[in-house]
């Protein structure tokens, strides 16, 4: 398979997830334009299409709130994790100001990288209570079924 046959059942696996927690909406990015459902959230942020010109996030959504949406950026890669790939999504979630970052593989989360955010612990840091994690995506089960360093759907404090 191909790394795009996965957006569309990642994005089910995230939709129903998140609509456990909160209204939200989730769509396909990667290959197309984002929908006026989505630009229309981003207020006061419309520079952000000109550098998504080049490179877009496989999965972009959002949380809608009361008086505000928090951003969810979902990076999906048929291979194992690399550094490069971390920073690839970190850039999605700081141009979004995104409050959920997923960066979901089909493979095994390598302990190199897990070791190495022990280590240089900013690699998977993006503010207090926003969320970055690596995923595990298993098209068998079609679940994910590791999440590095936690589950932000078992959290509380990011659901108040």
């Amino acid at each position: 398979m191909a790394e795009k046959d996965y957006y569309e059942p990642i994005r089910q696996v995230f939709e129903k997830l998140l609509k456990e927690k909160k209204e939200s909406y989730l769509e396909i990015t990667a290959t197309g334009q984002p929908s006026n459902r989505l630009k229309e959230k981003i207020r006061n942020r419309d520079i952000i299409f000109s550098f998504l010109k080049e490179a877009k996030p496989d999965i972009t959504g959002f949380i809608s709130e009361q008086y505000s949406s928090k951003f969810i950026i979902i990076e999906i890669k048929d291979e194992e994790i690399k550094l490069d790939h971390i920073y690839q999504t970190k850039k999605y979630i700081d141009l979004f100001d995104a409050n959920f970052g997923f960066l979901v593989s089909t493979k095994e989360i390598p302990v190199e990288i897990k070791k190495l955010s022990t280590t240089a612990y900013n690699i998977l840091s993006v503010g207090n209570y926003r969320s970055f994690c690596l995923c595990q995506y298993d098209p068998e089960t079609k679940s994910i079924v590791d999440w590095y360093k936690e589950n932000p759907f078992t959290v509380d404090y990011y659901w108040k």
